[in-house]
């Protein structure tokens, strides 16, 4: 058995440091195992301590930018509590309009998908389309709302789109 030095407890025979206290037992271990944890201010004032959506959040006065795949612009869309996306015709005229981008093509249908906002988060759910709304390639159960994030990869029916908030 090897003492521990600095606090006494007695180890097993080939052990580098203290079962007890990490602190090291054998020659060519020196100090702790492990750094101890520093301790932090506990103000709960402090603005950094507070919880965030991180990259979910969408801030009030921000913009939705929506960059379509092979567009040359992209779509800046003003905030509205409900918008959406589809493809137009002679009888219906969604608030996004992806007629120009192929709607039709890739399978986009007239009412597709909607964007929602809930408190500072920006919602994504499909509203019973007929080819599927993925977000980042995961297919959306139809009216379950999802956390879009920045950078989002959204997909309706094979129109491809990544979401950026600004």
């Amino acid at each position: 058995m090897i003492a521990c030095k600095n606090c006494g407890h007695e180890n097993r025979e080939g052990t580098l440091f203290c079962e007890e206290c990490g602190f090291g037992v054998t020659e060519g271990a020196t100090g702790a195992a492990t750094i101890p944890t520093r301790p932090v201010n506990q103000d709960p004032d402090d603005s950094s301590a507070k919880a965030t959506w991180g990259s979910a959040r969408f801030a009030a006065g921000s913009t939705i930018i929506l960059h379509v795949r092979d567009a040359a612009e992209p779509l800046m869309i003003a905030p509205a509590q409900k918008i959406i996306f589809g493809r137009s015709d002679n009888a219906y005229r969604p608030d996004v309009d992806f007629t120009p981008f192929g709607a039709l093509e890739k399978g986009v249908s007239r009412q597709h998908a909607a964007l929602e906002i809930n408190e500072d988060t920006l919602m994504l759910l499909d509203v019973g389309s007929a080819n599927g709304t993925f977000l980042n390639g995961q297919r959306l159960l139809p009216n379950q709302p999802r956390v879009l994030r920045d950078g989002d990869e959204v997909r309706l029916g094979k129109l491809v789109a990544h979401i950026y908030f600004k």
